[in-house]
This record gives C-alpha cells, sequence and structure tokens, in this order.
C-alpha cells in the first residue's frame, strides 16, 4: 500500500519512514511535487492534523495522513500545545522556541509535561484518527544532539535522559509519534 505522508519536515519524514519501514510505501510532499506550505490554522493538535491531511487529499486525491505534534506543559496551562512549531514567533527556530519554554518555566517546579501526536488518514474518502502521547518532564537546560524541535529539553518518564541525548532507534521505540504510527499500521494490516 502506498501514502503520501503529509509533512515538509524532513526529521519527522525520517522518523516515520523507518518506523513503518518495509511496511508501507510512504511518499513525500517532495515525490508528489508538492513545496508550497500546508495551512495551519486549527485550534488544536486534531484541527491541524485533520486540516493538512484533507487539503493534500482534496489537491492531489490521494490516500494520505498527516501528524500535529504538540509539547503540552503542565504548568504552563498545556502551553505550548498546537503552538509548539511557532511559540517564539513564526519564523522562529527550536532553540528559540526552547528557550522561551525554560525562561517561562525558570522558577517552576512543577515539571511534568506531555508530548501528543495526533494523526489523520483519509483512506478511500474515509476519515480516521490515531493518538499517541508520551508523559515526561522539562529538563532545566538542553541536553544532547539527537532529534528535533523540543527533544534536547523532554526527559520521557521511565528516564533520566532527554529524547536529544537518546539514539534514534531507542526513542523511536518508545515516542509519542511512535504509539501512533504503531495504531496507525495496526488499523492499515486489518484493512
Amino acid at each position: 500500500m502506498q501514502l503520501c505522508f503529509v509533512t515538509n519536515n524532513k526529521n519527522k519524514l525520517l522518523e516515520v519512514s523507518s518506523i513503518l519501514e518495509k511496511e508501507l510505501i510512504i511518499n513525500s510532499l517532495d515525490d508528489i511535487g508538492f513545496s508550497d506550505q500546508i495551512p495551519e490554522t486549527g485550534k488544536t493538535i486534531e484541527d491541524n492534523s485533520l486540516e493538512k491531511a484533507e487539503f493534500i487529499n482534496k489537491k492531489f486525491k490521494l490516500n494520505c495522513f498527516a501528524d500535529d505534534t504538540g509539547l503540552e506543559i503542565q504548568s504552563l496551562n498545556g502551553n505550548p500545545g498546537v503552538h509548539s512549531a511557532r511559540y517564539a514567533g513564526i519564523q522562529c527556530n527550536a532553540n528559540e522556541n526552547i528557550n522561551l519554554v525554560l525562561k517561562n518555566m525558570k522558577d517552576v517546579s512543577n515539571r511534568k509535561a506531555s508530548f501528543r501526536t495526533i494523526i489523520t488518514l483519509i483512506l478511500d474518502s474515509n476519515f480516521f484518527f490515531f493518538e499517541g502521547k508520551i508523559d515526561g518532564k522539562i529538563s532545566y537546560e538542553p541536553k544532547g544532539s539527537y532529534g528535533f524541535g523540543y527533544d534536547p529539553i523532554f526527559i520521557p518518564d521511565g528516564y533520566n535522559i532527554t529524547f536529544g541525548e537518546m539514539q534514534p532507534e531507542k526513542k523511536n521505540k518508545i515516542s509519542h509519534r511512535k504509539k501512533a504510527i504503531n495504531k496507525l499500521y495496526l488499523f492499515l494490516r486489518k484493512s
């Protein structure tokens, strides 16, 4: 089966491709000749995931899936959440986002957080949703050079290192995205 993964994020594409390796043929947006930005105007992670999948499905008439992920920090009322990619501003980078989170949590002792991924699958004009979540906490400083986004400051429960310090293979066994992708894969195997 072939599916288009609706993302311009090369890191996500590599991560998902390695998780689904040999199980499905994953086409990227580059593979289908699309390089424009996709709207993300939703008020929730679920909204953004759906919006991205619908955009490509309508434009190319392809079976596809899209994800949206947010870092939800308890002491910041669930922020950055749906705004995770643009927490420090529209043109910000990962380091600026991380620095703003750490600044906003400077004197905060409750460091509980979760990464949450929602995948929207559009298959033969039907819509399906899959969620993956991992709980953890925010470190006091960035550590590690693996991964992307907030990985250098997220310590998953049961570990004493950040995602940024984990080898990608290890992270891909426990991550929020892995949990959502597993649900997608199991669903597709039954279909």
